[in-house]
């Protein structure tokens, strides 16, 4: 041990050796070597060269699996965290609404970030979109080092428009044929264009009138960023995008996260190999797949049906084999095709699915696709979950997709329904675009309470800070508070919504698009429903407007926007009066 104020410039001390001052304790290792510089810093190098690749085998090992299943989460994290921090847009930077993960050679993914529900399960067909179109060879349409695609289309593994995903192939060597694995990054631009500032229009009818459509385009070519093909793409059809500008911001920090990724997997292959790499990216979905195998195990057969506030209906049967600890999830009998733009795209559908089985395994596991490996999923073509081209989808990404998970839930009776809704709120002009999703109740569970003023289950985004919001908008938050008394009565009571209060500064349209303010989320097992949700407009001379859950609204200097969020189910009846309790003569 060495006191470090004893230590003059020119000093040097090889590793192991533990180095004292009054505020810290530096260890230098064996292997390393502490120097002294002539202003007195020290400075730490290492002074043998450490092996490059560590020798394990391709076997699953326990304690090797569990480092590769949080070294996997970590490489999606520090995805996230370059696209957090490179992003320049409200809806990316401040309210998170993006998503990263890692995927195999097949596009099976493997890891995510603990990002956005819907995005994460559904990012695998889009990987698998691209590797059907482009191939994997060198003939001009296969894929190369250092190429990135685009890609928001529904209906070939995208969720609604504006979740714009970039995806990069990392191939192990330069000269290798075939990607060796994925990256991916998906964000919610605030603007993709379509009838409505914001890109999320509550009466669109087709998804030529929800904003510009990115279909496997090349986004990236050999390293060079194609900004001027991507800008002319957002220029095209009736409806541009409003503001190129912060498209190109967004896609850069997309690519810059995927850049990360693919550099992470690259370090690991380095130091473990890629042959282990890949068969631990086999052994974390296999863990995966036991783990959901148990849960099987434990579950009943359950169905449950839940209307919408437009009529519609999801229907869903789930069938338990003990023997094969398997599962049979079959959505027929759900509503067909909508005219509306309720219809959720089937990567929405299997994303909720994936979801609800993750969440009720009580495992540390990363959700992969091996938690989908036991669940057989029958969605009837044609159904709202199921749709056909051009059936327009932006709500059911938002709105549908929770209907999906609470019905589920329901199913299995693991948990009440929640909110039932994103409350998605957006506004805008031709300069300025935001859009949010608001919290509500989360549905009780049978030995729990509800949490209130939640973002609940396939949206995991945060709101913008006040003092952010005011400033890039013409607006004032003038309320944001829990709405007590509006989660369901039970023997556990659903949490409670909130209500949302933003004054307009200057004209724009603001729309919402919602769910449960006609249909209750609904209590199970006797419980009671919560409290369904409210929009109004409270304009500048006291007038009041009730609005629909699908709406819009022309907002003027004065203007109030309130949004009343709904409540989540109860769970169980509530419990007798004890002798002696209640009502006294």
């Amino acid at each position: 041990m060495l006191d470090r104020a004893a230590l003059v410039p020119g000093t040097r001390i090889s590793g192991p050796a533990l180095i004292v001052d009054p505020s810290a304790t530096t260890v230098v290792e064996p292997g390393w070597q502490a120097e002294v510089d002539v202003r007195s810093n020290l400075i730490l190098t290492r002074a043998v060269a450490r092996e490059t690749r560590r020798a394990i085998g391709t076997d699953a090992d326990p304690v090797m699996l569990e480092l590769f299943n949080n070294l996997f989460m970590a490489i999606a994290e520090e995805m996230g965290v370059a696209l957090q921090n490179t992003a320049s847009s409200v809806n990316i930077k401040e309210r998170l609404d993006f998503s990263c993960a890692l995927f195999d050679r097949e596009g099976a993914l493997i890891a995510n970030a603990p990002h956005i529900p819907v995005h994460l399960g559904s990012m695998g067909d889009s990987i698998r979109t691209v590797i059907e179109a482009r191939g994997a060879g060198r003939d001009g349409r296969g894929m190369k080092p250092g190429d990135a695609y685009v890609l928001n289309a529904p209906y070939r593994g995208g969720t609604h428009l504006p979740d714009v995903t970039v995806i990069m192939p990392v191939f192990a060597a330069d000269e290798d044929p075939a990607p060796a694995w994925y990256v991916a990054a998906r964000g919610h631009h605030a603007d993709i264009g379509g009838i409505a500032p914001g890109s999320m229009p509550p009466d669109s009818t087709s998804i030529l009138e929800e904003g510009v459509l990115l279909d496997n385009m090349l986004l990236v070519d050999a390293g060079r960023f194609l900004e001027a093909e991507f800008r002319a793409r957002l220029g095209q059809g009736r409806w541009p995008a409003r503001n190129p500008d912060r498209n190109v911001s967004d896609i850069r920090a997309q690519i810059a996260a995927c850049a990360r990724g693919a550099a992470e997997l690259h370090r690991v292959a380095g130091e473990y190999g890629r042959d282990v790499i890949d068969a631990y990216m086999a052994h974390v979905q296999a863990n995966a797949e036991e783990a959901v195998r148990r849960l099987i195990g434990r579950l009943s057969d359950g169905s449950f049906r839940y209307a919408m506030d437009n009529g519609a209906e999801v229907c869903v049967a789930v069938a338990v084999d003990r023997e094969s600890r398997s599962a049979t999830v079959d959505f027929t009998g759900t509503s067909p095709q909508q005219p509306n733009n309720f219809n959720a795209p089937f990567s929405v559908c299997r994303a909720a699915t994936l979801y609800v089985f993750r969440t009720m395994v009580d495992d540390a596991i990363p959700m992969n696709d091996g938690c989908l490996r036991p669940i057989t999923l029958i969605v009837p073509d044609g159904s709202m979950l199921r749709p056909h081209y051009p059936a327009a989808v932006v709500a059911g990404n938002v709105e549908t997709s929770q209907v999906i998970t609470d019905a589920l839930f329901a199913a299995c009776r693991a948990l009440a329904p929640s909110q039932g809704t994103m409350n998605n709120f957006t506004f805008g002009n031709d300069r300025r675009q935001y859009y949010e999703t608001i919290a509500g109740g989360a549905g009780a569970g049978p030995d729990f309470d509800g949490a209130s003023a939640v973002q609940t289950h396939m949206t995991n985004s945060r709101l913008t800070d006040p003092e952010i919001l005011e400033s890039r908008y013409p607006v004032v938050v003038e309320r944001f508070a829990i709405r007590r008394g509006s989660g369901g009565e039970g023997r556990h009571r659903g949490g409670d919504g909130v209500e949302r209060r933003i004054r307009f500064r200057e004209p724009m349209r603001a729309n919402i698009l919602s769910n449960r303010r006609a249909v209750p989320p609904r209590g199970i097992a006797g419980g009671g429903d919560g409290a369904p949700g409210v929009n109004r407009v409270i304009r500048a001379d006291g007038t009041v407007e009730t609005l629909t859950a699908t709406a819009s609204a022309e907002m003027r200097p004065g203007d109030l926007f309130v949004i009343a969020t709904p409540g989540g189910g109860g769970y169980g009846p509530l419990a007798p009066p004890r002798d002696g309790e209640g009502d006294h003569a």
